[in-house]
């Protein structure tokens, strides 16, 4: 072991009955025994012959926590000590999701806070021996035993940094990705915390909250969505990025009344990328402000168009979680809006249930702005989250929109029609409008129409179309004979007032 090594630890999962499951190796015991006179807060470094001892510090001021270059020397005796017949250990990568925002809207003192917090939370599951702090918001900790043992830590990690944090007055709820590799299965010594750090990268990239064990194509995999990034950058100026509308329908009449704006990419290579692919990658590199500005002034600008050529529809966008937290969106939605003469409840914001439930001091802001300026606000993907009534009563919402995993199993689970019954019951109750989306069949139309549902969208009336084509459908008749708008949309039999 290199002279200049000083404390070691080995966090080790005492089964799935323990108490914390964590406990330090007794073998540290002895080595720390023998190396007593080194101080805990710092690490002695010799060189050659001489007496002279430079001092590094091995503990970060913010969280307690080991600093990375005390943790480096924490793995190679850890190595060493997994050479022996049995010996095997594991390392957890551990990145905060969402950390960017919360310095945004809390300055970097509120971002210190849960740096400090979260420390203190791996403290409770460890000891301090066990962790470290090596950026600014990423942590490693190391994990005793086999494969299973590491998975059981990696779960206990997620599950204890996903619950809410006090911030003052505001309650916030962060997650965490966890990238696990196990020694010596997963690499040599100088790959491990790279190996680590990629598992967890994959982690974010796909949306975070959760862990993932290190695999060969992962690398690729980060690699190329580090590309994407790169790329997406430049989407908007190179004018990539497309917006395409899908119609909905009024249940009783079938008459299309509005369209959501839904986000397209062109790529120039790869073809059309689906959002569901660039759109977790453009909140992790933070490009999903920029992206949410284009598509706000895009969507408006599309409006304002269509009803100066006779079309005054209702147009729908999705608000994202990074839009509702900044101070000026409510702002600039109503300036866009005034800017091109179009009143506010002409104009939709579908915001899903998740972000709606959050209870922070900022979103309950925007919430709040969005009624005052009388926005038309829609909860979307309802029935996923944990809505409670007292806080849809509190809401300025004029609808709610039905996830489209319920629809989908209509005609074969009894369970989703219960739900959806009750969903449209329940929203009726409260004077809330329902759409229901995802609708692919007739039989599930009928349905839909049978428990009152008052809006229906999907591919069975219409799939995402340019503006241009919904254009043409809509002003000279250019679309499915069986669908038309309804007369109200357009100018000649609407009141000036709906500008």
């Amino acid at each position: 072991m290199a002279a200049g090594a000083d404390t070691w630890v080995w966090l080790a999962t005492a089964g799935a009955g323990a108490t914390a499951g964590m406990a330090l190796v007794g073998a540290w015991w002895a080595w720390r025994r023998r190396r007593a006179a080194v101080p805990d807060e710092s690490l002695l470094d010799t060189e050659g012959p001489t007496t002279e001892v430079s001092v590094r510090p091995a503990r970060d001021p913010l969280t307690g926590l080991q600093t990375r270059a005390s943790f480096e020397d924490v793995l190679d005796y850890a190595c060493q000590e997994a050479q022996a017949p049995g010996g095997a250990f594991a390392l957890l990568y551990i990145g905060l999701d969402g950390m960017r925002s919360v310095n945004d809207l809390q300055g970097h003192a509120g971002g210190d806070a849960v740096l400090s917090a979260t420390g203190q939370r791996l403290l409770a599951l460890t000891s301090d021996d066990a962790c470290a702090r090596i950026a600014s918001d990423e942590f490693v900790v190391l994990v005793t035993g086999d494969a299973e043992a590491a998975r059981r830590a990696a779960r206990r990690v997620v599950e204890a940094l996903c619950q809410p944090l006090r911030l003052g007055a505001q309650q916030l709820r962060l997650t965490a990705s966890v990238g696990v590799v196990c020694y010596p299965e997963h690499g040599t010594r100088p790959q491990l915390l790279q190996r680590a750090a990629t598992a967890m990268r994959s982690v974010k990239l796909a949306g975070g909250g959760s862990w993932a064990e290190y695999h060969l194509n992962m690398t690729e995999s980060v690699r190329e969505k580090l590309e994407l990034a790169r790329e997406l950058q430049h989407a908007i100026d190179k004018r990539q990025l497309q917006l395409v509308y899908q119609p909905k329908v009024d249940a009783r009449s079938q008459q299309i009344t509005a369209a959501e704006a839904l986000l397209r990419w062109n790529h120039p290579v790869k073809g059309v990328v689906s959002p569901d692919v660039f759109i977790p990658v453009a909140e992790r590199h933070g490009l999903i402000g920029a992206i949410g500005d284009w598509v706000l002034d895009e969507a408006i600008r599309q409006a304002a168009q269509w009803r100066d050529k006779g079309l005054r529809m209702r147009v729908a966008i999705n608000v994202s979680g990074y839009q509702m937290r900044q101070d000026d969106f409510v702002e600039r939605l109503a300036r866009g809006l005034a800017h091109h003469g179009l009143r506010a409840e002409r104009f939709t914001c579908e915001i899903t249930e998740t972000l709606a439930m959050e209870d922070t001091a900022v979103t309950q802001r925007a919430f709040a702005r969005l009624g005052e300026i009388g926005a038309h606000v829609s909860i979307d993907d309802f029935g996923t989250g944990h809505s409670s009534l007292a806080a849809l009563r509190r809401l300025p919402a004029a609808e709610l929109k039905i996830d489209s995993a319920f629809v989908t199993d209509l005609a074969t689970s009894a369970d989703a029609r219960t739900i959806v019954q009750a969903v449209v019951q329940m929203a009726h109750t409260l004077e809330l409008r329902v759409v229901a989306e995802g609708v692919e069949t007739g039989e599930q139309r009928d349905l839909l129409v049978a428990m009152g549902c008052d809006e229906l969208q999907g591919f069975f009336f219409a799939k995402p179309m340019s503006a241009a084509e919904l254009e043409l459908w809509a002003i000279y008749d250019d679309g499915p004979r069986d669908m038309q708008f309804r007369d109200s949309l357009f100018s000649e039999t609407t009141p000036a007032t709906l500008q």
